[in-house]
């Protein structure tokens, strides 16, 4: 449709929705990577690369980081995923690495750097067998995704040599970007910008339970089909076996159990235009957390955005 259209009225709507079921497709992948698509492992780890490998996700790589950050939730020495960044090491940190960490848009377009180099402080490449990410017998298993993934990049190659780069800028690269964009704004949110401050844990006072419960459901309104209600998020990293259309289920027979634990998701009209808001505040707000305590919470950096205010202020003023 899009290609027949070719009208600039129709690319942007195209855009949305291609760049939508892209993020509903790697939730679908994000399934088969915890084992819960299918009974069968082998059906799992071949719709799995099939569906990331389409998106470009390297899919063991992807999926054995990600397991990693399910079994470390809410560890500031051990959690993957949006980990917080000790004092000490945020203040080692050049003045263009926090803005992009930290300045909306950079950091809703994060991820293809992530899996090329992880997040400050930490080492390996999802693309590497020999990652620090990575065990000695996982090995094989990165070479098979990275070849997937090569495959693909391959395609797209290909393709913009028989329709031509603009086009496949249009058609594919576009969509996925506003996927990332999907990705890190999802993951992001369903560990951060609570109107309540979120606790972070090391050492004794960490559990498996304590930091499941540092998670956050969301509403996505009319998203949450779509996106196969990934927003029912704290039953998901408690049981991350539950496939996914047993999520909200799951959810309305455990909150008799979390009592006061479970944070109840603010409803959302159709577009969920109020959680653009809690990304805005948590990104402003939540920088670091203290070297010391086992038990921590995000600390604010007054100076980070000094610059960029004083030079609009300047810009203004000539």
């Amino acid at each position: 449709m899009a290609i027949f259209f070719d009208n600039w009225k129709f690319w942007p709507i195209y855009w949305i929705l291609q760049g939508t079921m892209f993020w509903a497709i790697f939730v679908l992948g994000h399934d088969c990577g915890h084992g819960s698509f299918s009974d069968s492992a082998l059906l799992n780890s071949v719709v799995g690369h099939i569906l990331h490998s389409f998106i470009l996700v390297p899919y063991h790589g992807w999926r054995i980081s990600h397991k990693t950050h399910h079994q470390n939730h809410g560890n500031v020495e051990a959690d993957e995923s949006w980990v917080p960044m000790p004092e000490k090491l945020y203040k080692e940190l050049d003045y263009a690495t926090k803005l992009f960490r930290f300045k909306i848009p950079f950091p809703l377009i994060a991820y293809p750097l992530y899996l090329m180099r992880r997040s400050p402080g930490k080492k390996g490449s999802h693309f590497n067998p020999y990652s620090d990410l990575f065990q000695a017998n996982e090995r094989k298993f990165i070479v098979t995704s990275t070849l997937c993934w090569t495959l693909m990049v391959a395609l797209l190659f290909y393709l913009s040599t028989v329709v031509g780069f603009l086009q496949l800028l249009k058609l594919y690269g576009i969509p996925y970007m506003i996927f990332v964009m999907w990705l890190d704004s999802v993951t992001y949110l369903h560990h951060h910008g609570h109107e309540e401050k979120l606790p972070w844990y090391r050492g004794k006072e960490w559990s498996y339970l304590r930091g499941g419960l540092t998670t956050v459901d969301r509403d996505y309104g009319v998203f949450n089909n779509i996106h196969h209600d990934i927003g029912t998020h704290v039953i998901h990293h408690l049981f991350p076996q539950i496939p996914h259309y047993h999520l909200v289920e799951a959810t309305k027979a455990a909150k008799p159990v979390f009592g006061k634990y479970y944070r109840e998701p603010k409803k959302s009209g159709a577009i969920p235009f109020h959680l653009v808001k809690n990304l805005v505040k948590s990104m402003k707000k939540d920088h670091y957390v203290s070297d010391n305590g086992d038990i921590v919470y995000y600390q604010t950096d007054p100076k980070i955005f000094n610059y960029s205010e004083n030079f609009k202020l300047l810009q203004t003023i000539e």
